[in-house]
């Protein structure tokens, strides 16, 4: 049998039944070092009831879930006697889960993969349906810059038997997460990266600028342009895009996708061959307007004040926004590729018309929302940069 062994952060702090941790309840989400978390029915939730679950989950019928996310990664059927540790290491905690990166040693091979656990009732819904969009956008893309998942289920507890929803999918080796923080060599606001293995260190100005371009290319990729469907409630705050450095290149990912829907409640899509095309370029319009704010957000170091990205996220956002809109069809609109009939489009726009819209989409976060004030009072620069950015570069 497979041998078990847990650990909080990385494999260099183990836990132990009889270590103090074990019996101390878990975080409730990711800016407490300490602290209880309340379930629904007002339960404890201890770290040796977080790594028992998913435990017992791994094991479940004679440990099918993860031979079989192991066969799949290794492209062989496996059997579970070929598994010889199975390590459970609690990352981190979130809003809505608890992620636990599972190391499999199988002989000389190491896989990872990601297991999210949720206990409230929002964290349980939320698990439920993004296990659901991920396969479905798995399905549909041939570009895979979301994680590949494997199996859900539910998992209880021994102490208190609170059961905790699910879902095994891949985890992104050597991926880190990444933040806006202030470089206190000269006191700028740089992004600084979260390297477990070589330590902190900020990105130079090719590797933001790259950075940007991935995380709009990524987003606008996922755009559905026939039914408006888009990628919703991400944050870079929560650490949903993470990345890998390999010099002046960076590669990103989207490790979670909690929300995919349309970006208007009316259905403008109808069973017509050809799209209307001023529909699907002022569509896309809005939705590159609201990709253009968002992106600029964060907090500082993940958990301190909102924080507003400078004007390198926005070359970086379009420069991503048109490489994403490349690698997609015309949708029957036009001969034209939709990248160059967007190009005209947005250049034709004045900026009058980046103003209403532009406001009109801060006026769509609600005023108690901590960005709010960030957004309204950086809005008019950010309007004007963003209107001056598609003319004074030369290739977008």
């Amino acid at each position: 049998m497979p041998r078990f062994n847990y650990f909080l952060s990385n494999t260099k702090n183990p836990v132990q039944k009889k270590d103090r941790i074990w019996s101390t309840p878990v975080p409730l989400n990711r800016t407490q070092s300490a602290g209880i978390f309340e379930s629904d029915s007002d339960k404890l939730i201890h770290h040796g009831d977080f790594f028992l679950a998913a435990r017992d989950f791994l094991k479940k019928d004679r440990y099918a879930n993860i031979t079989q996310a192991a066969s799949q990664r290794l492209g062989r059927r496996l059997s579970f006697n070929e598994i010889d540790e199975i390590r459970i290491i609690l990352d981190k905690h979130g809003a809505f889960y608890h992620p636990a990166k599972i190391e499999a040693d199988i002989k000389d091979v190491r896989l990872s993969f990601v297991l999210n656990l949720a206990v409230t009732d929002i964290g349980r819904e939320c698990a439920q349906r993004e296990y659901r969009i991920l396969k479905m956008l798995d399905a549909d893309a041939s570009h895979l810059f979301i994680p590949e998942v494997y199996a859900q289920g539910s998992a209880i507890t021994k102490t208190d038997h609170v059961e905790m929803q699910v879902f095994l999918a891949e985890w992104f080796e050597g991926f880190s997460e990444f933040h806006l923080s202030r470089d206190p060599s000269d006191g700028t606001v740089k992004t600084v990266v979260w390297d477990n293995q070589r330590g902190n260190f900020f990105l130079t100005g090719d590797q933001t600028l790259h950075l940007y371009r991935e995380i709009a290319k990524i987003l606008t990729y996922y755009y559905n342009i026939e039914t408006f469907q888009q990628i919703f409630s991400w944050h870079h705050a929560a650490g949903d895009f993470v990345l890998k450095c390999r010099k002046e290149d960076v590669e990103v990912k989207l490790v979670t996708v909690r929300q995919y829907r349309s970006m208007f409640q009316q259905n403008f899509h109808h069973e017509q061959k050809t799209m209307d095309a001023g529909i699907v370029l002022e569509a896309l319009l809005i939705f590159f307007f609201d990709m253009a704010i968002k992106i600029r957000i964060d907090r500082l170091d993940g958990f301190g004040e909102i924080a507003w990205s400078d004007k390198i996220a926005l070359e970086g956002m379009l420069k991503g926004f048109f490489e994403g809109l490349a690698l997609k069809s015309p949708a029957g609109m036009s001969q034209a590729p939709l990248a160059d009939s967007f190009r005209q489009h947005l250049l034709a726009c004045s900026e009058a018309d980046f103003s209403d819209l532009n406001h009109a989409i801060a006026r769509g976060y609600p005023s108690q929302a901590p960005e709010a004030p960030v957004i309204r009072r950086h809005l008019a620069n950010h309007i004007e940069d963003l209107y001056n950015a598609p003319r004074q570069l030369k290739q977008f």
